[in-house]
């Protein structure tokens, strides 16, 4: 483990005055912006407040608010509590606010989680909310637009019901296919993650809803999250693991922050100061406020003085009680306190949280839930099509639906945990199917068999199969917040289910329906993979609409799908889920300890790294068309490392069906870079009618957040260009990069990003 010149800083480190009168919002697709927002009370024309003066800027009035409050508002402030809400006292008791202080005009300050719609939000299990595709399938997209139109269904939804910040996006990388969580975090790639999250922060964040970018940082295992022990190289940190949070910062301006449970370098994420302070405010110029994960508090003085400002969900150390006794031993100055509620007030402040009513609308249901359906029809990955199988045929008599209840019997809407989301309703497969049927006119006769876990009913399944002229097969996995998967296998004997069925029919379509990449053991025996994810709650009407070719497949993996478990790179306890060597906490309980000793081999590096040939690999993603990438110029070829440099091709649709396709721009980093063979540094969706040709360019900034040129320099704690060649590789998945150019960079003398 590596450590720079000058250490590593011990790292390898609301209620409103309840005579307003309530009004109703009604949601569609998008909220109203803010001058138009039918919910904005300009309570600054009549109050005698100072700070509620709505011409003055945000920092003004946060100061001014300050000043006027005491020392016990100040700590009631500084945390969440278990209680009523005084403006919604249908919610009942709930945890997920800060109560507010009538007499001041401060807010109760709701909060909801994400990140693939509304969930565990303070008014649960009353609120309901559109149930999106997972924000892995997001990531699938590879679409920064459709990010932000993601974004900005649930930050409108958020504006609707009340709520002033929305615990999303998460970013966390799939350095672990078994990760619980992946389904909520946007692939293995940090560049990835971090385009399509700035976007859905914009989305989120132009409905005036704080977004939050989570879990800070390198939350990327359940198992043993509250306290494992994080080991890892600072150029890693950095050129990974942070870089989606940076570009978060940067590109996507987010509010707010979510420190996480685990501990890095031997101190726990939400009493770093290196990552809280040194990375977050002082190299990255972050000016929002960073709230703990729900329980990942664990001190008073040192996670305030380390930057952590807001502890929830309840006030276990951020009390009247422990923050008096830390003032009087001068542990924590009252300048801390005052700092950590002005980041957050100023947010409040400038997304006029101070100014509007808390009240609840009605969603439209319809109309978000269309949207949702569409984003899902982009997020769907065809992994294999032999003999073209998909679309299936109009014309086809009698079709098999077989699965489980939890892939073919429901709509698979999400994984489980906090970001579960009540859905405003769903569409069943059987019923989308019988949807899509009426559209295309189909008379086709479905035979739905639901397969039990223990397989007793297979035979069942299997007569069906070979007497129908197709067969849907579904088949998934749900995983959920606070466990990881024991295996990358499908659970429930499902494997033994698909060989059965693919030998009984030779058409068989299998629809996968996860938040993980799986192991296929089956996969030379099954025709048609379609990658659908958790599609949300619109998953009948996304699959057959899919299926039938009502709409074109245009997803690309944001993971590798391995062929082995054994060809990951956490197959070694070390690496996962981690060992003990005796390294105790305070209350004598052993820290397990993680070392991310791969380095930056992660996700396609790995196997490009070590010429592991993967089962399905990062960016692969078929249509029912055929397009081709040709005529690379890169320019210029020689540059100073400071100047865009151009990446130029042509894409045509060789095929007879509209579709999409998603080049990808690898760099090749000098040899002394000591660095895998490339990295992701651009990419572009591009929908081309049949027979269309486009002519498409994408920059490449040095000077952009995700650093596409550098390397993080330890010894001297910034981004550094180094002379020499890169190659640039263009392709549509990461091993069929087979266009090649070549840049030079010759860099003026000491020059350091």
């Amino acid at each position: 483990m590596s450590k720079s010149a000058k250490g590593f800083r011990k790292l390898i480190w609301s209620s409103l005055v309840s005579s307003m009168a309530a009004v109703t919002i009604v949601s569609g697709a998008f909220a109203a912006s803010p001058t138009q927002s039918t919910d904005a009370v300009p309570t600054g024309s009549s109050s005698l407040l100072p700070w509620m003066d709505m011409s003055l800027a945000p920092e003004a009035r946060s100061e001014l608010l300050l000043d006027a409050m005491t020392l016990d508002q100040k700590i009631q402030q500084l945390a969440g509590a278990r209680s009523a809400i005084p403006e919604l006292p249908q919610c009942g008791t709930s945890g997920r606010h800060i109560p507010g202080i009538p007499e001041l005009e401060i807010p109760t300050f709701r909060i909801t989680n994400g990140p693939v719609g509304l969930g565990g939000g303070d008014c649960s299990p009353q609120d309901k909310a559109t149930a999106l595709p997972v924000a892995l399938g997001l990531a699938a997209s590879f679409d920064p637009s459709l990010a932000y139109d993601f974004g900005n269904l649930m930050g409108g939804e958020a504006r609707t019901l009340g709520l002033h910040e929305l615990e999303a996006p998460g970013m966390n990388l799939a350095r672990l296919g078994e990760n619980g969580r992946n389904f909520e975090y946007m692939g293995e790639d940090p560049y990835l993650a971090g385009a399509l999250a700035s976007k859905e922060i914009q989305g989120i964040q132009d409905n005036d809803i704080i977004a939050m970018s989570k879990h800070y940082v390198l939350n990327d295992q359940e198992q043993n999250r509250m306290g494992v022990n994080v080991n890892i190289d600072e150029n890693v940190l950095h050129e990974l693991y942070l870089l989606p949070f940076e570009m978060s910062v940067k590109d996507g301006n987010v509010g707010s922050i979510m420190c996480s449970y685990n501990r890095v370098g031997g101190t726990y994420a939400c009493e770093n100061e290196y990552l809280l302070n040194t990375v977050l405010r002082d190299q990255w110029g972050f000016k929002g406020y960073v709230q703990s994960d729900f329980g990942a508090t664990h001190s008073t003085a040192p996670a305030l003085n380390a930057g952590l400002d807001l502890e929830m969900q309840s006030n276990k150390f951020f009390n009247n009680e422990s923050i008096k006794a830390a003032l009087d031993n001068k542990s924590l100055t009252l300048e801390t306190i005052d700092q950590a509620l002005d980041r957050r007030y100023v947010q409040m402040f400038k997304f006029g949280i101070f100014d509007r009513p808390i009240v609840q609308g009605t969603i439209d249901a319809e109309t978000n839930g269309s949207k949702a359906r569409e984003i899902a029809e982009q997020t769907a990955v065809l992994l294999k099509n032999k003999d073209s199988l998909l679309p299936l045929d109009a014309s086809v008599d009698s079709i098999a639906l077989i699965g489980q209840a939890t892939y073919a019997d429901a709509a698979a809407a999400g994984g489980g945990g906090s970001s579960r989301v009540s859905p405003l309703y769903t569409v069943s497969p059987l019923q989308g199917l019988q949807n899509t049927l009426e559209k295309i006119g189909s008379d086709a006769v479905i035979t739905k068999v639901i397969v039990k876990n223990d397989n007793s009913n297979l035979n069942e399944a299997v007569a069906a199969a070979k007497d129908a002229d197709v067969v849907i097969l579904m088949a998934g996995v749900v995983t959920s917040e606070g466990r990881d998967r024991p295996s990358l296998s499908l659970p429930d004997n499902q494997d033994a289910i698909i060989s059965a069925i693919a030998a009984a029919n030779k058409k068989t379509a299998l629809v996968l329906k996860d938040g993980d990449p799986v192991l296929m053991p089956w996969v030379n025996d099954v025709p048609a993979i379609l990658e659908a994810w958790n599609p949300g709650q619109e998953d009948g009407n996304v699959v057959a609409n899919l299926l039938f070719g009502l709409a074109n497949p245009s997803g690309k993996l944001p993971v590798t799908y391995p062929v082995a478990k054994a060809d990951t790179p956490t197959s070694t306890p070390d690496r996962y889920p981690g060992v003990n060597q005796g390294v105790f906490d305070s209350a004598g309980k052993e820290i397990p300890q993680v070392y991310y000793s791969e380095g930056l081999e992660m996700g396609y590096r790995w196997y490009d790294a070590k010429s592991i040939k993967p089962l399905f690999a990062f960016g692969h993603g078929l249509s029912y068309t055929n397009f081709e990438i040709s005529k690379l110029v890169v320019t210029p070829k020689t540059t100073d490392g400071t100047k865009p440099i151009k990446v130029s091709f042509f894409v045509k649709n060789d095929g007879d069906v509209a579709g999409a396709e998603v080049p990808q721009v690898y760099l090749g980093l000098p040899e002394n870079a000591n660095q895998p063979p490339k990295r992701l540094v651009g990419f572009e969706k591009v929908w081309l009618k049949p027979g269309e040709k486009k002519h498409v360019t994408i920059t490449i900034d040095p000077s952009a957040s995700n650093h596409p040129l550098s390397i993080w320099d330890a010894d001297a704690d910034a981004w550094k260009t180094l002379d020499g060649t890169y190659k640039v590789k263009v392709g549509n998945s990461s091993d069929k990069a087979k266009l090649i150019d070549s840049i030079t960079v010759r860099t003026p003398a000491g020059h350091n990003k």
